[in-house]
């Protein structure tokens, strides 16, 4: 297969490839960590937000969902690569890819407990993210809430208390807005 990598943004249902790309987020993050259709499209409104089909050809590859949180950095709320392409260092390759077209990347992993998060830990470390020191307890988007602690990783460098605090901001303010809460009172740093 092909590892040119494109990114291409959704816009609407009818774009190519979304139904596959809906499928895929619907598939690949619980229903606590994501948000229902109606919020998606609401979010695809805001010119912070962006849902990229990532294409190999014509192929879709997988899907990157991020946000421009403000200084000069993306946060990536969702990455997932299609099943059919995992373990060919697909996922590798497209956040690399990333990385280096938006440069700051700030994102949150599951606490390495387990073998999955133990290894999803590792993935981000060998492309040059860093996990940061923050107490960062996140909502989930959908009802019954459920607060989950994550650990905070950002490349090419740690977040200082600052931009840590002002990354909890966002996320308070903007992106739980495109959920199921009406008034989110998490994350706060």
């Amino acid at each position: 297969m092909e590892t040119n990598i494109r990114f291409i943004p959704f816009e609407s249902p009818s774009d190519r490839g979304w139904t596959e790309a809906w499928e895929l987020y619907e598939n690949a993050f619980p229903y606590k960590e994501r948000r229902s259709l109606a919020d998606h499209l609401r979010a695809l409104a805001d010119p912070r937000f962006e849902a990229d089909g990532i294409w190999t050809g014509d192929a879709l590859a997988g899907i990157i969902y991020h946000w421009d949180c403000g200084s000069s950095s993306r946060y990536v709320e969702h990455l997932a690569i299609s099943p059919a392409l995992r373990g060919q260092h697909m996922g590798s390759k497209a956040l690399a890819a990333f990385c280096e077209r938006v440069g700051r990347v700030i994102l949150e992993i599951d606490p390495p407990v387990d073998e999955i998060s133990i290894r999803r830990l590792r993935f981000y470390r060998r492309l040059g993210f860093v996990e940061n020191p923050h107490e960062y307890l996140h909502p989930s988007f959908r009802e019954p809430f459920v607060t989950h602690k994550l650990v905070l990783m950002s490349y090419p460098r740690p977040l200082d208390d600052g931009e840590a605090r002002r990354f909890a901001d966002f996320v308070r303010e903007t992106v739980l807005s495109y959920s199921g809460h009406k008034e989110p009172r998490l994350p706060r740093l």
